[in-house]
């Protein structure tokens, strides 16, 4: 008897509340299953996911069970093929994932056989299944612009300092409108108000200083949450709050829209229109594109690899005395005020030292490192005894097979064998397959093995890595400080009264027997993003 597994799937949310489609689907399924006598072990369910992609849990799940081996069923039952994918060439990919796997999909109401003209038409389906799912994408998109015209929201979460009420009623459909909630718009106004003047004992608050401000006197989000640098940004450049929200500004990819999509929509404005522009201008005059960040000279040696010990941040550079003084502090304080993390505060210069000193006096010594490196030796080495055993194995199977052969060969010289028999044929052709496989498996071994073995630590190697490794950790203008460090620690923890170091000893290796040693360890230039700006508004 045939294993069969149920994959059932509705649209939207809300068909799956008020179980639509589901139930058919599953009372048609079950009676299919009985009907050809197909053993029904197990049901997926996907209430209110698209087909259009295959971002969903329950169809994850199946594909997962369908791929396994061995798969726990043999037939993937559907009412339709666009229950299952509306994407005509992601449809095929699937059908054919789980026909590797022995598993077959089949559908209820559309069904067929696996012949050249049958699989033409399951793909014409599914083309006629995609094109209406965009059609009806379409259709949507041409409503919710609409409503938006005239004033009504779509039904997404408010931005923090409105909230949903019913308009009016038209037919069965409630229309709804954003009003200012006075809860949170007090929040909205003290958060401009801060950018433009201050609290009153300071000047104009940047974004960074608004973020602390808020988070010391436990102000919170609109879900009791602290302020972040990203939230307190948005409020401040959002058009929403002097009046003109922005629908259908970007798409599913977070890319921005041609103007002539956006639809903007009046909503009561909660700041008047001078102080937003007034507000933009500021933001504009500090951005680092017109207004250039500090440039700070000479190597920082831990950037990237140094983390707060108390929150787990990464801790980065601050200033002090108009850039004479540099620090190391942790990032998350910085972002969100003292009340984020207690964490300290650390001279740049005194760390560095610290940490290279540690490296070069601890670290850097011949027998130290040959303690730290004996395990990967031992198991570098019981690694060519296991390939030195597999290339014997494989030389073993290469002989016999040619010795059969050989016999083979003898039999059919002294006419005991016929050389026309197909089982001959057959058997003559499968000795020598196996005996070319061994060989070139074998050589492959034997390469990887002559390789490793070329890199085999001697102590002489060792010397000379510590040797030059401490003497570079203190090359002026940051050479080894700055580009070689990642061979030697991947991570720096800072806590009160310790700093911890933690390294890999594969990278340790890596370093030690890389061509040309130490001069070897790779550098990592920095990986600027391609993009324009992450945060692009509209001229």
């Amino acid at each position: 008897m045939q294993r069969a597994a149920l994959y059932l799937r509705v649209s939207t949310a809300r068909q799956a509340e008020h179980d639509v489609s589901i139930p058919d689907q599953k009372r048609q399924g079950e009676a299919y299953c009985a009907a050809r006598g197909y053993q029904l072990v197990e049901t997926f369910v996907e209430p209110g996911a698209s087909a259009t992609n295959d971002r969903r849990p329950e169809f994850q799940r199946l594909i997962e069970a369908g791929t396994s081996k061995p798969a726990p069923f043999d037939i993937v039952v559907v009412h339709s093929f666009s229950r299952f994918f509306r994407d005509h060439f992601e449809l095929e990919f699937y059908v054919r994932k789980l026909a590797k796997n022995g598993v077959k999909l089949v559908s209820i109401t559309q069904e067929m056989g696996d012949d050249p003209m049958h699989v033409m038409m399951r793909q014409i389906m599914a083309l006629f299944d995609e094109y209406q799912s965009k059609e009806n994408a379409k259709h949507v998109m041409r409503a919710l612009k609409e409503n938006a015209r005239q004033g009504f929201w779509n039904g997404s979460l408010p931005p923090i300092g409105y909230r949903v009420v019913a308009a009016e009623q038209r037919g069965a459909k409630t229309k709804k409108k954003l009003e200012i909630d006075p809860l949170h718009a007090d929040t909205v106004r003290l958060i401009y108000r801060l950018a433009l003047e201050g609290d009153g004992t300071t000047g104009q608050m940047g974004v960074k200083n608004i973020v602390s401000y808020l988070n010391k006197r436990r102000i919170f989000t609109r879900d009791g949450g602290r302020w972040g640098i990203g939230q307190v940004h948005r409020i401040l450049t959002r058009r929403t709050y002097m009046g003109e929200h922005e629908f259908n500004k970007r798409t599913k990819t977070k890319e921005l829209k041609p103007v002539s999509e956006i639809v903007t929509v009046p909503v009561p404005p909660i700041i008047d229109t001078e102080t937003f522009d007034a507000v933009q201008a500021r933001l504009k005059a500090r951005n680092p594109k017109v207004m250039p960040a500090r440039v700070i000279s000479g190597p920082t040696m831990l950037t990237g690899l140094i983390h707060c010990a108390k929150c787990g941040g990464a801790m980065t550079i601050r200033t002090g005395k108009g850039g004479r003084y540099r620090y190391y502090a942790c990032s998350m304080r910085a972002r969100q005020g003292p009340t984020t993390c207690t964490g300290m505060a650390v001279p740049m210069e005194k760390l560095d030292d610290l940490v290279a000193d540690h490296l070069e006096q601890q670290l850097l010594q011949p027998e130290r490192l040959e303690t730290i490196l004996a395990s990967v030796l031992d198991r570098r080495q019981e690694q060519s005894e296991r390939r030195r055993e597999h290339i014997a194995e494989l030389n073993k199977r290469a002989a016999e097979s040619e010795l059969r052969l050989k016999r083979l060969y003898d039999a059919i010289e002294a006419g005991v064998a016929d050389i026309d028999d197909p089982a001959l044929k057959d058997r003559i052709d499968g000795l020598k397959a196996i005996r070319d496989q061994a060989k070139v498996d074998s050589d492959r071994a034997q390469a990887m093995l002559d390789n490793s073995g070329s890199k085999a630590v001697t102590p002489q190697m060792v010397r000379a890595f510590a040797s030059t490794a401490r003497q570079r950790i203190r090359f002026e203008g940051g050479g080894y400080r700055r580009d070689h460090l990642r061979a030697l620690a991947q991570r720096v923890e800072v806590a009160e009264g310790e700093v911890r170091i933690m390294g890999s000893k594969s990278r340790l290796l890596q370093a030690l027997t890389g061509k040309n040693s130490v001069n070897s360890v790779p550098t990592q230039g920095l990986k600027w993003r391609r993009g324009g700006d992450s945060n692009p508004r509209y001229p």
